[in-house]
Order: structure tokens, then C-alpha cells, then sequence
């Protein structure tokens, strides 16, 4: 049964708060060795992040968003890893569908809201804590997946991702890339910004991600990837958390959500009609043009090439 208005992840997932963990997100689902190998071995996210990353948030959220029609969207975003699979480098076997790397992927998701909920948001209690996963079993259910890899309860869960923080995370060349965003290209929302001012910003603005996205890591992953933080940084990280949800409190409320989101609560509102086409990716988040034919990638429907009967079949 897909998620509603009435559930805590439909309030925090889609909100673009989450966007501030993407480094977060990316760096923990990377340091999973079968991830890490796929990402290193089929994905070119590097030459592309932004529009990987806004382009992917479609999709995923509409998981969430989505509706009578999220099990179809869970069961695309489930399509597109099919083919995502080899050995990596030290002989290990791997596929992006395998139920215990799927499930880290998905289990990442579920800590970023919690964590824009708890940080970055008014905070949360323990009955919210655990509703916000009794939830995430409900999203997990849609893609059709083994329910071998779930825990039991929020209990379980924590004691899990203690566990693969301390004994199965790796260091490895993917997550390195995630936070090496010394040179990364200027956002699309600041498309206004004149190149020369970013150069400027970005090296400034990349220390700060870092940092920030340090202090979010479980502190076996900080170890494990040589930084340090202190109470200082703790104190520091606690008090642009407390900014973030003050401010975050003046924005009107329909300005808050990533479009696919937006578009859940206008339906659920009846300020949309429920059979109104989603909302889709725009053009400019495209995968590079030789790309768009992969069935690993979200094309939406009017920007992705004709493919052979075939193709659509296995799809």
C-alpha cells in the first residue's frame, strides 16, 4: 500500500531540505562494496552530477509521491538496475539488484529523512522515529523486493546500521569521488551567477559541504575515511540546524517540495486532477546524449530515443 499525506516521509522526503545531503547520501550508498563497484564500473554520474542528481529525485520520489501509481514508478526505478551487475576488482561478484545492496541504497533514503526530520527539522521523538520506519517498510514493499534484508523494528534497524557501518563499509575510489567537489560545475539555480564569482565560491563552498556531510557520517564511517570532529564541530553543526529550521519555516509551504512531491500533495489536495500525467524530469537533467538510449537511466518518455520493440518489451 503506497504512502499518503497523513505519513511523516510524505512531509520530509520530497522537501528540498534534502538536497543539503546529497553528498551524505551518495558517500554512504557508495562505501557499500557491490554499490560502489557498480557506481565505479557503470555509472558516469561524475561527469554529470547535478543533472544525475535532479533527474534521479523524479523517480525516486515519486516512490513516495506518486499514489495509485507508485508501485508502477517503484517497479521503473527497480527496471532501470537490471543490467547493473560484474565482478569488481577484487573478484567480488555484484548486482545492483541484489537484495542486500538494494535494501542499503533504500535503507540511506530512509536515514536522510529521518535526519532532515531530527537536524534540520523541528526534531523527532521515538514513537516518530519508529513510525518513520514502520513507513519505510511500506516504501520498500512497493519495489517488489525480498524482505530478508529488512529488520524487524526501529530497534533492529539501528543495531543494523551500526553493523554495516562498522564491519561492511568500504573506502573506496566512488565515495572519494562523491566528496571531491573541488571543481564541480556551477548549480543550474545559479545559472544567473557569472562563472568567474563561482570559481571564486566554489573552493570555500566545497570545504563547507564536506565538513558539513562529515558531521552526519556515523562516527565509525568518519574514522574509516580519516576526518576528525569535535565537540566544537558538533556544536557548530547543531546551531546551522537550528538556523535551517527557523528559516525553513517562512518559506510558503508549496515552495518547500521538489516538483514530483508537490505534485502528491496538489492531488491528495484535489488541486490537481488524478489522472493529470506526472511530472517529469525537464530536458536540461538529461544523461549525456550517447546515454539516453541505456535501460539503466530515467529518460522521461518525450525526451528518450525510439526503441526497438524489444527493448520496450523487457523494460
Amino acid at each position: 500500500m503506497p504512502l499518503g499525506p497523513d505519513s511523516l516521509t510524505w512531509k520530509y522526503f520530497g522537501d528540498w531540505r534534502g538536497v543539503l545531503l546529497a553528498p551524505w547520501a551518495g558517500a554512504m550508498q557508495n562505501m557499500h562494496p557491490g554499490l560502489g563497484a557498480g557506481v565505479a564500473e557503470h555509472s558516469r554520474f561524475f561527469e554529470e552530477r547535478w543533472q544525475r542528481l535532479f533527474r534521479s529525485l523524479y523517480p525516486i520520489g515519486g516512490v513516495v509521491y506518486d499514489g495509485p501509481r507508485a508501485a508502477e514508478t517503484a517497479r521503473q526505478v527497480r527496471g532501470y538496475h537490471n543490467t547493473i551487475k560484474g565482478v569488481d576488482a577484487q573478484g567480488r561478484p555484484y548486482h545492483a539488484l541484489d537484495p542486500d545492496t538494494f535494501y542499503w541504497a533504500h535503507s540511506t533514503f530512509f536515514m536522510l529523512t529521518l535526519l532532515v526530520a531530527d537536524r534540520f527539522g523541528p526534531g523527532l521523538s521515538e514513537d516518530e522515529k519508529r513510525q518513520l520506519f514502520d513507513e519505510h517498510v511500506r516504501w520498500w514493499r512497493l519495489y517488489g523486493m525480498s524482505m530478508k534484508p529488512v529488520p524487524e523494528s526501529w530497534a533492529e534497524f539501528q543495531t543494523y546500521w551500526d553493523r554495516m557501518a562498522r564491519e561492511v563499509l568500504e573506502d573506496n575510489q566512488p565515495t572519494r569521488d562523491v566528496l571531491d567537489i573541488r571543481l564541480i560545475a556551477r548549480p543550474p539555480a545559479f545559472s544567473w551567477m557569472p562563472h568567474a564569482v563561482w570559481r571564486a565560491l566554489r573552493g570555500p563552498q566545497a570545504r563547507f559541504t564536506v565538513w558539513f556531510t562529515v558531521g552526519l557520517f556515523p562516527a565509525p564511517v568518519r574514522e574509516r575515511l580519516g576526518h576528525r570532529w569535535t565537540v566544537r564541530d558538533e556544536r557548530r553543526l547543531r546551531r546551522i540546524g537550528r538556523l535551517v529550521h527557523h528559516a525553513w519555516r517562512l518559506v510558503p509551504f508549496r515552495y518547500r517540495y521538489h516538483p514530483r512531491a508537490r505534485a502528491g500533495w496538489e492531488r491528495e489536495a484535489g488541486l490537481r486532477p488524478a489522472d493529470a500525467p506526472q511530472v517529469e524530469s525537464p530536458v536540461r537533467n538529461s544523461p549525456l546524449p550517447e546515454e539516453r538510449n541505456s535501460p539503466k537511466h530515467y529518460v522521461p518518455p518525450p525526451h528518450r530515443p525510439p526503441q526497438p520493440p524489444s527493448a520496450q518489451g523487457r523494460r
